[in-house]
Protein backbone atom coordinates (compact mmCIF):
# COMPACT_ATOMS: atom_id res chain seq x y z
CA UNK A 1 0.00 0.00 0.00
CA UNK A 2 1.25 3.28 -1.05
CA UNK A 3 -0.06 6.64 0.77
CA UNK A 4 0.79 9.47 -1.32
CA UNK A 5 -0.41 13.10 0.48
CA UNK A 6 0.96 16.80 -0.23
CA UNK A 7 4.57 15.33 0.57
CA UNK A 8 4.28 12.92 -2.03
CA UNK A 9 3.48 15.30 -4.91
CA UNK A 10 6.77 16.37 -5.95
CA UNK A 11 8.09 18.12 -9.38
CA UNK A 12 10.66 16.54 -11.44
CA UNK A 13 12.48 19.67 -11.07
CA UNK A 14 12.14 19.71 -7.43
CA UNK A 15 13.29 16.09 -6.98
CA UNK A 16 16.16 17.12 -8.99
CA UNK A 17 17.16 20.28 -7.56
CA UNK A 18 16.99 18.26 -3.40
CA UNK A 19 19.28 15.68 -4.92
CA UNK A 20 21.48 17.97 -6.62
CA UNK A 21 21.42 20.39 -2.94
CA UNK A 22 21.79 17.13 -0.79
CA UNK A 23 24.89 15.81 -3.47
CA UNK A 24 26.41 19.00 -3.42
CA UNK A 25 25.96 19.49 0.63
CA UNK A 26 27.65 16.36 1.38
CA UNK A 27 30.87 16.90 -0.91
CA UNK A 28 30.94 20.36 1.07
CA UNK A 29 30.96 18.81 4.52
CA UNK A 30 33.45 16.48 3.01
CA UNK A 31 36.01 19.30 1.71
CA UNK A 32 35.33 21.38 4.51
CA UNK A 33 36.15 18.41 7.00
CA UNK A 34 39.27 17.65 5.51
CA UNK A 35 40.25 21.15 5.51
CA UNK A 36 39.45 21.70 8.98
CA UNK A 37 41.28 18.68 9.96
CA UNK A 38 44.57 20.05 7.73
CA UNK A 39 43.79 23.23 9.50
CA UNK A 40 43.52 21.83 13.00
CA UNK A 41 46.91 19.92 12.73
CA UNK A 42 48.71 22.97 11.40
CA UNK A 43 47.81 24.73 14.63
CA UNK A 44 48.70 22.25 16.43
CA UNK A 45 52.19 21.66 14.60
CA UNK A 46 52.63 25.61 15.15
CA UNK A 47 51.69 25.24 18.83
CA UNK A 48 54.22 22.27 19.83
CA UNK A 49 57.49 24.51 17.23
CA UNK A 50 56.54 27.17 19.69
CA UNK A 51 56.99 25.14 22.91
CA UNK A 52 59.89 23.44 21.25
CA UNK A 53 62.18 26.69 20.50
CA UNK A 54 61.34 27.88 24.26
CA UNK A 55 62.55 24.55 25.79
CA UNK A 56 65.52 24.47 23.57
CA UNK A 57 66.54 27.91 24.86
CA UNK A 58 65.63 26.37 28.25
CA UNK A 59 67.80 23.23 27.49
CA UNK A 60 70.85 25.44 27.45
CA UNK A 61 70.76 26.70 30.84
CA UNK A 62 69.16 23.53 32.31
CA UNK A 63 71.67 21.13 31.20
CA UNK A 64 74.92 22.70 32.63
CA UNK A 65 73.43 22.26 36.15
CA UNK A 66 72.42 18.63 35.27
CA UNK A 67 75.26 17.51 33.67
CA UNK A 68 77.03 18.92 37.53
CA UNK A 69 74.38 16.66 39.18
CA UNK A 70 75.02 13.88 37.20
CA UNK A 71 79.52 14.27 37.84
CA UNK A 72 78.58 14.84 41.34
CA UNK A 73 79.24 18.35 42.06
CA UNK A 74 75.55 18.94 43.44
CA UNK A 75 73.70 16.49 45.19
CA UNK A 76 69.79 17.59 44.57
CA UNK A 77 68.88 17.14 41.39
CA UNK A 78 68.50 20.67 39.42
CA UNK A 79 64.99 21.66 39.48
CA UNK A 80 64.14 24.01 36.47
CA UNK A 81 61.46 26.70 37.45
CA UNK A 82 59.61 26.85 33.59
CA UNK A 83 59.24 23.59 33.07
CA UNK A 84 59.05 19.79 34.91
CA UNK A 85 62.10 17.66 34.19
CA UNK A 86 63.08 13.78 33.94
CA UNK A 87 66.04 11.77 32.81
CA UNK A 88 65.84 8.50 31.70
CA UNK A 89 68.16 6.01 30.68
CA UNK A 90 68.78 4.50 27.10
CA UNK A 91 66.18 2.12 27.51
CA UNK A 92 63.78 4.60 28.61
CA UNK A 93 63.34 3.46 32.24
CA UNK A 94 63.31 6.92 34.63
CA UNK A 95 66.30 7.72 36.82
CA UNK A 96 65.07 10.51 38.32
CA UNK A 97 61.53 12.31 37.23
CA UNK A 98 59.18 15.10 38.40
CA UNK A 99 57.00 14.68 35.71
CA UNK A 100 53.05 14.01 35.71
CA UNK A 101 52.67 12.38 32.91
CA UNK A 102 54.77 9.96 32.46
CA UNK A 103 53.41 8.48 29.40
CA UNK A 104 55.73 8.99 26.43
CA UNK A 105 55.82 8.84 23.34
CA UNK A 106 59.78 8.19 22.16
CA UNK A 107 59.09 7.62 18.13
CA UNK A 108 58.90 11.81 18.10
CA UNK A 109 60.90 14.41 19.71
CA UNK A 110 58.15 16.49 20.98
CA UNK A 111 54.01 15.33 21.56
CA UNK A 112 51.15 16.25 22.66
CA UNK A 113 49.58 14.02 25.17
CA UNK A 114 46.56 13.98 27.24
CA UNK A 115 46.74 18.16 27.87
CA UNK A 116 50.81 17.92 28.77
CA UNK A 117 53.43 18.48 26.19
CA UNK A 118 56.90 16.38 26.34
CA UNK A 119 60.27 17.68 24.13
CA UNK A 120 63.01 14.86 24.74
CA UNK A 121 66.47 15.98 24.49
CA UNK A 122 69.25 13.33 23.79
CA UNK A 123 72.00 13.78 26.19
CA UNK A 124 74.73 12.23 23.42
CA UNK A 125 75.40 15.16 22.01
CA UNK A 126 76.20 16.61 25.67
CA UNK A 127 78.68 14.61 25.82
CA UNK A 128 76.41 12.88 28.30
CA UNK A 129 76.21 8.87 27.43
CA UNK A 130 72.56 7.52 26.01
CA UNK A 131 70.63 9.16 28.00
CA UNK A 132 67.43 11.32 27.59
CA UNK A 133 66.53 14.82 29.09
CA UNK A 134 62.48 15.42 28.72
CA UNK A 135 60.98 18.61 29.63
CA UNK A 136 57.22 18.61 30.11
CA UNK A 137 54.76 21.45 30.28
CA UNK A 138 51.09 21.62 30.83
CA UNK A 139 49.40 22.70 27.53
CA UNK A 140 47.22 25.92 28.08
CA UNK A 141 44.38 24.88 25.19
CA UNK A 142 44.14 28.80 24.36
CA UNK A 143 45.33 27.62 20.98
CA UNK A 144 42.92 24.97 20.76
CA UNK A 145 39.53 27.30 21.26
CA UNK A 146 41.15 29.57 18.85
CA UNK A 147 41.49 27.07 16.35
CA UNK A 148 38.05 25.98 17.10
CA UNK A 149 36.64 29.61 16.68
CA UNK A 150 37.92 29.91 13.19
CA UNK A 151 37.19 26.66 12.12
CA UNK A 152 33.03 27.51 13.47
CA UNK A 153 33.10 31.18 12.38
CA UNK A 154 34.81 30.98 8.93
CA UNK A 155 33.96 27.12 8.52
CA UNK A 156 30.14 28.19 8.50
CA UNK A 157 30.74 31.81 6.50
CA UNK A 158 32.32 29.36 3.48
CA UNK A 159 29.94 26.64 3.80
CA UNK A 160 27.30 29.58 3.45
CA UNK A 161 28.73 31.16 0.84
CA UNK A 162 29.32 27.63 -1.15
CA UNK A 163 25.67 26.89 -0.53
CA UNK A 164 24.71 30.16 -1.78
CA UNK A 165 26.71 29.76 -5.00
CA UNK A 166 25.67 25.91 -5.85
CA UNK A 167 22.05 26.92 -5.16
CA UNK A 168 22.67 29.47 -7.70
CA UNK A 169 24.37 26.78 -9.90
CA UNK A 170 21.88 24.67 -9.45
CA UNK A 171 18.86 26.91 -10.69
CA UNK A 172 21.19 27.44 -13.93
CA UNK A 173 21.99 24.46 -14.63
CA UNK A 174 17.96 23.58 -14.19
CA UNK A 175 17.15 26.48 -16.28
CA UNK A 176 17.21 24.81 -19.86
CA UNK A 177 14.54 22.27 -17.65
CA UNK A 178 12.34 24.78 -17.03
CA UNK A 179 12.73 26.40 -20.28
CA UNK A 180 11.89 23.51 -22.13
CA UNK A 181 8.59 22.87 -19.68
CA UNK A 182 7.63 26.61 -20.36
CA UNK A 183 7.78 25.82 -23.88
CA UNK A 184 5.57 22.25 -23.63
CA UNK A 185 3.20 24.49 -21.52
CA UNK A 186 2.85 26.94 -23.92
CA UNK A 187 2.70 24.40 -26.72
CA UNK A 188 -0.28 22.66 -24.70
CA UNK A 189 -2.30 26.19 -24.03
CA UNK A 190 -1.96 26.64 -28.02
CA UNK A 191 -3.04 23.28 -28.73
CA UNK A 192 -5.83 23.31 -26.42
CA UNK A 193 -7.19 26.75 -27.74
CA UNK A 194 -7.49 25.61 -31.17
CA UNK A 195 -9.12 22.01 -29.82
CA UNK A 196 -12.26 23.72 -28.72
CA UNK A 197 -14.16 24.95 -31.44
CA UNK A 198 -13.94 21.48 -34.08
CA UNK A 199 -14.01 18.97 -30.54
CA UNK A 200 -17.32 20.61 -29.79
CA UNK A 201 -18.65 20.69 -33.08
CA UNK A 202 -18.28 17.39 -33.92
CA UNK A 203 -19.77 16.20 -29.84
CA UNK A 204 -22.57 18.46 -30.86
CA UNK A 205 -23.51 16.97 -34.17
CA UNK A 206 -22.74 13.60 -32.93
CA UNK A 207 -25.23 13.63 -30.04
CA UNK A 208 -27.94 15.20 -32.39
CA UNK A 209 -27.87 12.16 -34.80
CA UNK A 210 -30.51 9.45 -34.59
CA UNK A 211 -28.58 5.82 -34.13
CA UNK A 212 -31.64 3.93 -33.98
CA UNK A 213 -32.16 5.18 -37.54
CA UNK A 214 -29.39 3.94 -39.08
CA UNK A 215 -27.78 0.04 -39.81
CA UNK A 216 -25.37 -1.61 -37.80
CA UNK A 217 -22.60 -0.80 -39.90
CA UNK A 218 -23.00 3.27 -40.18
CA UNK A 219 -24.22 3.26 -35.90
CA UNK A 220 -20.79 1.36 -35.47
CA UNK A 221 -18.50 4.13 -36.81
CA UNK A 222 -20.69 6.91 -35.59
CA UNK A 223 -19.96 5.31 -31.91
CA UNK A 224 -16.27 5.10 -32.73
CA UNK A 225 -16.44 8.80 -33.73
CA UNK A 226 -18.48 9.37 -30.25
CA UNK A 227 -15.79 7.71 -28.30
CA UNK A 228 -12.49 9.29 -30.30
CA UNK A 229 -14.33 12.60 -29.72
CA UNK A 230 -15.39 12.09 -25.94
CA UNK A 231 -11.59 11.31 -25.42
CA UNK A 232 -10.59 14.62 -27.26
CA UNK A 233 -13.02 16.40 -24.95
CA UNK A 234 -11.83 14.58 -21.93
CA UNK A 235 -8.06 15.37 -22.85
CA UNK A 236 -9.44 19.36 -23.71
CA UNK A 237 -10.63 19.51 -20.64
CA UNK A 238 -7.58 18.17 -18.29
CA UNK A 239 -5.05 20.44 -20.73
CA UNK A 240 -7.37 23.64 -19.85
CA UNK A 241 -7.87 22.94 -16.35
CA UNK A 242 -3.75 22.42 -16.10
CA UNK A 243 -2.35 25.17 -18.17
CA UNK A 244 -5.50 27.60 -16.85
CA UNK A 245 -6.16 26.61 -13.27
CA UNK A 246 -4.75 29.78 -11.86
CA UNK A 247 -7.32 31.92 -13.97
CA UNK A 248 -10.06 29.80 -13.30
CA UNK A 249 -12.34 30.89 -10.52
CA UNK A 250 -13.48 28.74 -7.56
CA UNK A 251 -16.33 28.42 -6.37
CA UNK A 252 -16.56 25.88 -3.34
CA UNK A 253 -20.37 24.28 -3.01
CA UNK A 254 -21.85 20.85 -1.81
CA UNK A 255 -21.84 18.58 -4.50
CA UNK A 256 -23.89 15.71 -4.58
CA UNK A 257 -21.23 13.37 -5.35
CA UNK A 258 -23.67 10.30 -6.08
CA UNK A 259 -25.57 11.68 -8.89
CA UNK A 260 -22.37 13.61 -10.39
CA UNK A 261 -20.46 10.08 -10.64
CA UNK A 262 -23.40 8.84 -12.29
CA UNK A 263 -23.25 11.45 -14.79
CA UNK A 264 -19.80 10.95 -15.51
CA UNK A 265 -20.37 7.33 -15.53
CA UNK A 266 -22.81 8.16 -18.65
CA UNK A 267 -20.55 10.20 -20.19
CA UNK A 268 -18.26 7.00 -20.17
CA UNK A 269 -20.35 4.75 -21.00
CA UNK A 270 -19.48 4.58 -25.16
CA UNK A 271 -15.66 4.58 -23.92
CA UNK A 272 -16.34 1.66 -21.04
CA UNK A 273 -18.75 -0.62 -23.50
CA UNK A 274 -15.85 -0.57 -26.39
CA UNK A 275 -13.81 -2.38 -24.10
CA UNK A 276 -16.84 -4.72 -22.68
CA UNK A 277 -15.74 -3.71 -19.47
CA UNK A 278 -18.17 -4.41 -16.69
CA UNK A 279 -18.61 -2.01 -13.69
CA UNK A 280 -19.34 -2.97 -10.00
CA UNK A 281 -20.78 0.17 -8.17
CA UNK A 282 -21.21 0.71 -4.56
CA UNK A 283 -22.81 3.97 -4.10
CA UNK A 284 -24.20 5.09 -1.23
CA UNK A 285 -26.93 8.22 -1.25
CA UNK A 286 -26.89 11.65 -0.78
CA UNK A 287 -22.82 12.20 -0.02
CA UNK A 288 -22.01 15.51 -0.71
CA UNK A 289 -18.69 17.28 -0.37
CA UNK A 290 -17.92 20.99 -0.82
CA UNK A 291 -15.82 21.86 -3.57
CA UNK A 292 -15.45 23.22 -6.78
CA UNK A 293 -17.60 21.49 -9.66
CA UNK A 294 -15.12 21.57 -12.16
CA UNK A 295 -12.29 20.42 -9.85
CA UNK A 296 -15.00 17.14 -9.08
CA UNK A 297 -15.25 16.59 -12.19
CA UNK A 298 -11.92 16.68 -13.19
CA UNK A 299 -10.98 14.44 -10.13
CA UNK A 300 -13.91 11.80 -11.29
CA UNK A 301 -13.28 11.52 -14.73
CA UNK A 302 -9.23 11.17 -14.61
CA UNK A 303 -9.61 8.19 -12.08
CA UNK A 304 -12.62 7.05 -14.49
CA UNK A 305 -10.41 7.30 -17.57
CA UNK A 306 -7.45 5.94 -16.26
CA UNK A 307 -9.12 2.57 -15.00
CA UNK A 308 -10.74 2.66 -18.63
CA UNK A 309 -7.34 3.34 -20.32
CA UNK A 310 -5.37 0.70 -18.53
CA UNK A 311 -7.81 -1.86 -17.75
CA UNK A 312 -7.58 -5.37 -20.12
CA UNK A 313 -10.66 -6.34 -22.66
CA UNK A 314 -13.47 -7.81 -20.69
CA UNK A 315 -12.11 -6.89 -17.60
CA UNK A 316 -13.96 -4.89 -14.96
CA UNK A 317 -14.04 -1.73 -12.57
CA UNK A 318 -15.29 -1.34 -9.12
CA UNK A 319 -16.32 1.95 -7.84
CA UNK A 320 -16.98 2.52 -4.35
CA UNK A 321 -18.49 5.84 -2.53
CA UNK A 322 -19.18 5.92 1.09
CA UNK A 323 -18.97 9.62 2.98
CA UNK A 324 -15.28 9.70 3.04
CA UNK A 325 -13.96 8.16 0.32
CA UNK A 326 -14.13 7.84 -3.73
CA UNK A 327 -12.43 4.77 -4.98
CA UNK A 328 -11.65 3.34 -8.35
CA UNK A 329 -10.64 -0.32 -9.03
CA UNK A 330 -9.44 -1.96 -11.95
CA UNK A 331 -8.29 -5.23 -13.45
CA UNK A 332 -5.72 -3.48 -15.32
CA UNK A 333 -1.95 -3.69 -16.36
CA UNK A 334 -0.85 -2.16 -12.73
CA UNK A 335 1.66 -0.03 -12.09
CA UNK A 336 5.65 -1.22 -11.92
CA UNK A 337 6.39 -0.95 -8.28
CA UNK A 338 9.80 1.77 -9.05
CA UNK A 339 7.09 3.53 -10.87
CA UNK A 340 4.37 4.19 -8.59
CA UNK A 341 6.36 6.88 -6.72
CA UNK A 342 6.01 8.73 -9.68
CA UNK A 343 2.66 8.98 -10.99
CA UNK A 344 1.40 11.83 -9.58
CA UNK A 345 4.34 13.90 -11.86
CA UNK A 346 3.51 16.33 -14.42
CA UNK A 347 3.89 14.45 -17.61
CA UNK A 348 4.83 10.70 -16.29
CA UNK A 349 3.41 7.76 -17.59
CA UNK A 350 3.16 4.09 -16.02
CA UNK A 351 2.78 2.93 -19.33
CA UNK A 352 4.21 4.42 -22.23
CA UNK A 353 2.31 1.97 -24.90
CA UNK A 354 -1.26 3.28 -23.79
CA UNK A 355 -1.70 7.03 -25.27
CA UNK A 356 -1.84 10.00 -23.09
CA UNK A 357 -0.09 12.71 -21.71
CA UNK A 358 0.55 11.69 -18.47
CA UNK A 359 -1.12 14.76 -16.66
CA UNK A 360 -4.13 13.05 -15.67
CA UNK A 361 -2.65 11.80 -11.87
CA UNK A 362 -1.00 15.11 -11.41
CA UNK A 363 -3.88 16.64 -11.38
CA UNK A 364 -5.76 14.48 -9.26
CA UNK A 365 -2.56 15.30 -6.79
CA UNK A 366 -2.66 18.97 -7.70
CA UNK A 367 -6.61 18.70 -6.54
CA UNK A 368 -6.27 16.54 -3.35
CA UNK A 369 -3.74 18.82 -2.54
CA UNK A 370 -5.89 21.76 -2.60
CA UNK A 371 -8.63 20.36 -0.66
CA UNK A 372 -6.52 18.34 1.95
CA UNK A 373 -7.68 15.08 0.67
CA UNK A 374 -5.09 11.95 0.36
CA UNK A 375 -5.03 9.36 -2.04
CA UNK A 376 -4.08 5.75 -1.59
CA UNK A 377 -2.75 3.43 -4.40
CA UNK A 378 -2.39 -0.13 -3.89
CA UNK A 379 -0.90 -1.62 -7.47
CA UNK A 380 0.15 -5.17 -8.52
CA UNK A 381 1.83 -5.53 -11.71
CA UNK A 382 -0.27 -7.08 -13.80
CA UNK A 383 -3.44 -7.58 -11.93
CA UNK A 384 -4.44 -4.10 -11.51
CA UNK A 385 -4.65 -1.02 -9.47
CA UNK A 386 -6.82 0.13 -6.68
CA UNK A 387 -6.86 3.99 -6.38
CA UNK A 388 -8.51 5.49 -3.19
CA UNK A 389 -9.30 9.45 -2.51
CA UNK A 390 -10.41 10.08 1.04
CA UNK A 391 -11.70 13.24 2.13
CA UNK A 392 -12.15 15.24 6.06
CA UNK A 393 -15.37 14.64 7.29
Amino acid sequence: MSTINESGINLAENRTLRSFILLYTLMLVVILGLMGTLYFQSQKEVMLSGHRLSMQLEGDTYIPRLKRWMQGDDAVFPIDLAYRTALFDEHGLPIHSMLKNTHINWDRPITLDEGTIHFIVSLASYELGEQYLVFEADDDRLWLMETWLHLVLFGSLLLIFLLILGLGLAKLLLRPMKESIRLLDDFIKDTTHELNTPVAAILSNVEMLDLDAMDVKSAKKINRIAIASRTISTIYEDLTYLVLNHDIAVEDVPIEMTHLLQERLEYFKTRYRQKRLRLILRLDEDVTVTMDRTRAMRLIDNLLSNAIKYNKPGGEIQISLTNDLLGVTDTGIGIAADKLGHIFERYQRADTSVGGFGIGLHIVAMIVKEYDMRIEVDSREGEGTAITVRWPL
